[in-house]
């Protein structure tokens, strides 16, 4: 299985190391660092997961000495190893660019968040087809754009609900988030093992 992981890293090597340092430079715009962090983790992760999408591919590692289990814990086990990757790109890009130390809750929050929709973009993938999830995406961004010509503060409004979540100084609430993201995790993952054990290429 590290294999496949090494597999997955090796076909980024041209866009992982660009989209890092692209990553990095967005540091200097004055925009959100976490909604930034999540997009990146997202289009990454995704990107890595649709070059095994196509039947030649599928064909091709399922004729290796892999179980299917095998292939569908690679592509989780790879998408932590991304979010880590591009985490730390951006603790040290922030500590170098701005001499500021990211707080873990900030970091925790960006974890959770793209943990929680690669618990939903995986098991869908497998089920039918990532290309699907683009056009999703596609038709909530088009929504999120009409809607902001009608709430022009619309991200002002969410930057202080996430700023109030994570000014909330309570040890059980965030022992709470980690639990139930990984508990998420680890039944999309369950779920992709049976979906993808299923499928017939």
């Amino acid at each position: 299985m590290l294999n496949l992981i090494r597999k997955d890293m090796i076909l980024q090597k041209k866009t992982l190391p660009f989209m890092l340092l692209f990553l990095f430079v967005y540091l200097f715009v004055n925009v959100s660092t976490s909604w930034v962090a999540i997009v990146f983790c997202i289009v990454i992760i995704m990107n890595a997961f649709q070059t095994d999408e196509t039947s030649s591919a599928n064909l091709l590692l399922n004729s290796l000495p892999y179980t299917r289990k095998e292939i569908v814990s690679s592509k989780y086990i790879g998408a932590l190893i991304f979010i880590f990757l591009t985490l730390l790109t951006i603790f040290i890009g922030n500590w170098m660019i701005h001499r500021e130390i990211m707080q873990w809750e900030v970091l925790l929050f960006i974890t959770s968040i793209v943990m929680g929709l690669i618990s939903f973009a995986f098991p869908f993938s497998y089920l039918f087809n990532s290309k699907y999830l683009l056009i999703g995406f596609g038709g909530v961004f088009v929504v999120y754009m009409v809607t902001l010509s009608f709430i022009p503060n619309l991200n002002d409004r969410v930057r202080e609900v996430v700023q109030t979540v994570l000014s909330l100084d309570n040890s059980l609430f965030y022992i709470g988030i980690i639990l139930s993201v990984g508990l998420l995790y680890v039944l999309s993952w369950i779920l992709s093992i049976r979906i993808y054990s299923r499928k017939v290429f």
